[in-house]
């Protein structure tokens, strides 16, 4: 469902949904659609990334203060607040990006925080600190979604450097007179 009365101008990913904020294009000159989810009553909610990653950090900081007060639970707590919290201030860093490869780089931040969040989350349950608290399977299930968003979007954005790459090396090459 379209959010913007622009249409897109190119894709940025191979997947059905685009992964970045129709109000906040990841790369300039973009423009995406919301992602729209189901929940699970039937019902549609509607994210963009944006929301999302803020969503995400908002349960990890929620999830972390239900944690023990205890010198691991602390701990638990202080390192999946940071890694749980860092993919949206760093996503907000790549729309901003500077080139391509730092666009790269920043989603590839997101990527191995969201993946370190996962892990914390995965010790939590393993625990059994907060097995009763639905912030966790919202953080497990979530942060399963986002690492995979992040992974494609990674890839396409490689895919998309190489292909802006190419048309200039064949042209260099065409005009030394040399085979390409």
């Amino acid at each position: 469902m379209k959010t913007s009365k622009q249409p897109p101008q190119q894709p940025t990913t191979n997947i059905e949904h685009p992964t970045s904020s129709a109000h906040h294009p990841t790369l300039p000159g973009v423009v995406n659609e919301d992602w729209e989810l189901r929940d699970g009553q039937g019902g549609r909610r509607r994210f963009d990334l944006e929301e999302r990653l803020l969503e995400f950090a908002s349960a990890v900081i929620d999830l972390s203060e239900k944690l023990p007060n205890t010198r691991a639970g602390n701990h638990v707590a202080g390192q999946m607040l940071r890694s749980g919290t860092s993919a949206y201030p760093n996503h907000g860093e790549a729309e901003d990006a500077e080139s391509r490869d730092d666009f790269i780089h920043k989603l590839k931040v997101c990527l191995k925080e969201m993946r370190e969040t996962r892990r914390w989350a995965r010790l939590l349950q393993r625990k059994g600190w907060a097995i009763d608290n639905p912030a966790l399977a919202f953080v497990l299930s979530e942060a399963d979604e986002l690492i995979r968003i992040f992974y494609v979007s990674i890839q396409t954005a490689k895919r998309n450097a190489l292909v802006e790459k190419r048309p200039a090396a064949e042209s260099n090459c065409h005009s030394s007179g040399k085979p390409g």
